[in-house]
């Protein structure tokens, strides 16, 4: 008798087990996707994050915010380099270039004392990789004798072309520099000359027989010169020392260096009597006490033992 009902619910045990699973798999439902907080997203930004919306709140503050006003126009500066042909020329044009070319916003404008554009020059500013005014004047014979003043029709020629440049458009913010290819400059110059409002001034190393020649301030300014030649000038100061305002070199359309009744290094003096006065100066690189550029001439190049004959095969520029 038990034998026959234990062998009856060993028979029934797996169906019973059967229909309790597949009442507890219908109870179940499927689970709901996992959904991140609103305001959260992981790494926001970042590698693999999401970047979740602003919310509404935010957008309308910074849509009530003007827009930020348009930055000022950084004051291009044009430095006229005269240049002319001598063993070192492209040598001393190299490092200029090398330092123009750090400066931004800049336009060289090369003048080179020559009828023609040589194939020296013209090859180096194709190559110089910034902008560049390639220009030529010859110097008249009768004023390359020693002592008298240089570089006055080149200087002239490259004034001539931005007043040219400029006469029938609004002239942009603008410096201008004569940037003298045997000289060195720091970069720092260019940042001290680009806010000049009218004619700015300052020291010049290895110049005048002295270690630096400057002008001398009092009260933000200039009252004299610290000269070692000639401290009766008007303007006692170098070629590489003042930058001029654009605007008052298109202003002043007949200022140029002069050659009748110019004596030599009287030159800077004569031009600026013409665009403004020593109470007019502007003094900059911490108030003309600080030397950022140098008169360095290159050394004369000896060429003793280049010979005349039984040349080199292969020409090489140098």
């Amino acid at each position: 008798m038990k034998s026959a009902l234990f062998h009856r619910v060993f028979i029934l045990l797996p169906w019973i087990l059967i229909v309790i699973l597949m009442l507890d798999v219908d109870t179940r439902g499927p689970a709901p996707p996992l959904t991140p907080r609103p305001d959260f997203a992981p790494h926001p930004g970042g590698r693999g994050g999401v970047r979740l919306p602003p919310r509404r709140g935010a957008q309308k503050r910074s849509a009530s915010r003007p827009p930020p006003p348009p930055p000022e126009p950084l004051p291009t500066i044009y430095a006229i380099t005269p240049t002319y042909s001598r063993p070192v020329q492209k040598a001393e044009l190299t490092r200029l270039a090398n330092t123009l070319r750090q400066v931004a916003q800049l336009h060289w404008i090369l003048v080179e004392d020559a009828a023609a554009r040589s194939e020296l020059v013209s090859r180096f500013v194709a190559r110089a990789g910034l902008p560049c005014t390639h220009l030529h004047v010859p110097t008249p014979r009768r004023y390359k004798r020693p002592g008298l003043p240089r570089a006055t029709e080149q200087r002239n020629a490259g004034l001539a072309w931005l007043r040219q440049r400029h006469q029938h458009q609004r002239a942009q913010p603008g410096v201008l520099f004569f940037a003298d290819d045997d000289n060195t400059y720091s970069l720092e110059l260019f940042q001290e000359m680009r806010t000049t409002r009218k004619v700015s001034v300052w020291p010049v190393g290895l110049v005048g027989g002295r270690r630096y020649e400057r002008p001398l301030v009092e009260n933000g300014r200039v009252v004299g010169w610290y000269t070692g030649w000639r401290a009766d000038r008007p303007f006692a100061i170098d070629m590489a020392g003042f930058a001029v305002s654009l605007q008052v070199i298109l202003s002043n359309p007949k200022a140029v260096f002069k050659r009748r009744g110019s004596q030599p290094g009287m030159q800077e003096s004569d031009f600026l009597k013409q665009i403004t006065t020593v109470e007019e100066l502007e003094p900059k690189a911490n108030n003309c006490t600080k030397v950022l550029v140098w008169h360095t001439r290159t050394e004369k190049v000896n060429l003793a033992n280049e010979p005349k004959y039984h040349l080199d095969t292969v020409k090489i520029e140098v």
